[in-house]
């Protein structure tokens, strides 16, 4: 089972065998712990569950929480079975494995529809006042309603995005860091979750 939660840190660089810049993004990812196992039998499939970032503080555990003293909880189907309690680390990837990336997105709040889908925005003369960065006609005669789906200005960000084939450019598994090539969706601390091929 190669899947493993992270937190992301930030972006940074390093250089390569042959010299060259290469952009990585330093995530801080595992130890996590198997929290539950799901059966075909049992729940219809097969799945892990595991535990990230343990609470120190009993104080911090809500009772929607559970018995789980973990922040976060993640499920991933696999058919390796692993046995509850077993601790997860970064000894489960190797450098220069592809992985898969999701987490959620930057929310960006309400925006036009020039920044949120790249429209052109009206032209600045003949005639056009204060028109520059509005997006135009938004329906027809008939069916004499905006149409399902138009584009227009809206909420942006804040969605799940997975980027894939990611390569791992670097781990540190005594301090379970991982430098991942290339960008990651998120800000300063976003859960992330890591899955190998």
């Amino acid at each position: 089972m190669k899947f493993i939660l992270g937190k992301k840190i930030e972006m940074s660089q390093m250089f390569d065998a042959n010299g060259k810049v290469v952009p990585v993004t330093l995530v801080q990812a595992g130890p996590c712990v198997v929290l539950q196992k799901m059966s075909k039998d049992k729940e219809g499939y097969n799945a892990l569950q595991l535990g990230f970032m343990k609470l120190e503080k009993k104080s911090k555990i809500k009772k929607s929480m559970g018995s789980k003293e973990y922040r976060y909880v993640r499920e991933n189907r696999t058919d390796d079975m692993a046995n509850i309690g077993d601790k997860v680390d970064l000894s489960i990837f190797t450098e220069g494995d592809k992985v898969t990336v999701a987490g959620i997105s930057k929310g960006k709040g309400f925006q036009g529809g020039v920044k949120r889908h790249g429209f052109a925005g009206r032209n600045a003369t003949h005639g056009a006042k204060h028109e520059a960065r509005t997006i135009g006609s938004v329906g027809q005669r008939f069916p004499q309603h905006v149409i399902k789906g138009r584009k227009m200005p809206g909420r942006m960000g804040y969605d799940r995005v997975t980027v894939k084939n990611l390569k791992i450019a670097k781990i540190d598994v005594a301090n379970n860091m991982i430098a991942l090539k290339g960008a990651i969706p998120g800000h300063r601390g976003t859960l992330l979750e890591i899955r190998g091929k």
